[in-house]
């Protein structure tokens, strides 16, 4: 458990630090001399030196965007509509204004002007990124609350224990032990996953595949994870089931590798 709790702690003071110094950068961008003579008066001789370490917004958003998501899909499913809201470009759009201007216009250097007066330029993405770096802060916050359910936390370390010993009998050519082993850990964690999203299967035992028709119809997935998902259960399926070939080194490899990767990435 400590170890997936240190590393949200530290993910989450890391993006706010991030997003803190990307905050700064936007508004340099906007305002440059502005803010370097508040940066003067703060900062005085090391000012210079501080804008220059100052991040560039358009280069590393992108990656702090991504790294963001992932986490409030962990912590906060219900607000990560939003927080994609405040960066993709609304549709459909008749024509661009202060009100429909999103973080994604900022980044391709829109700007729109009306008989040469400007109507909307970078500044409209400010508040937007304001908002995502609210909702970053409000996950920890979650997080570091005494509500906060550290059922996952536990769960998470659990299954990388079971995904361990299933590389173990993998290494010993238990193939099919080991794909089992895998299956299991999948099964369990997709279940968690519609869980985050209150999302109920209505069968009494669902497989594999009725979590995987259920999330990507809730677009909790998209068609690529999809078929990856499918893919997996059909290596699971050949190693549960005894009178089909033995599955192949390789088959039980993709599907240790697979399962590891969602169990990290999709929540």
């Amino acid at each position: 458990m400590t170890s997936n709790l240190d590393r949200f702690k530290s993910d989450l003071a890391s993006l706010i630090s991030k997003g803190g110094q990307l905050e700064l950068a936007m508004r340099y961008d906007f305002d440059p001399d502005g803010m370097r003579a508040q940066f003067n008066t703060v900062l005085k001789e090391k000012a210079d030196q501080y804008i220059k370490d100052l991040p560039n917004f358009k280069q590393e958003y992108q990656g702090w965007y991504s790294e963001a998501l992932s986490l409030l899909r962990q912590l906060l499913p219900h607000r990560v509509n939003d927080f994609i809201r405040h960066y993709e470009k609304p549709k459909p759009r008749k024509d661009i204004s202060f009100e429909n201007y999103r973080i994604e216009d900022y980044l391709q250097g829109l700007r729109t002007t009306r008989f040469g007066e400007v109507v909307v330029d970078g500044t409209g993405a400010f508040p937007h990124f304001q908002q995502q770096l609210a909702m970053v802060k409000a996950a920890q916050a979650r997080f570091e609350s005494s509500l906060f359910d550290i059922k996952q936390m536990l769960q998470a370390d659990m299954f990388d224990s079971e995904l361990e010993a299933a590389e173990h009998l993998a290494k010993y050519k238990f193939g099919r032990a080991a794909g089992a082993v895998a299956g299991v850990v999948l099964e369990r964690h997709l279940a968690q996953v519609a869980s985050n999203h209150s999302i109920v299967i209505s069968k009494k035992n669902p497989t594999i595949a009725d979590f995987n028709e259920a999330l990507k119809a809730a677009d909790v997935t998209d068609l690529p994870q999809w078929r990856f998902i499918q893919h997996l259960a059909d290596i699971r399926n050949l190693c549960d089931h005894a009178k089909t070939p033995d599955p192949t080194t390789e088959q039980v490899a993709d599907l240790l590798a697979g399962v590891k990767k969602l169990t990290k990435t999709l929540f």
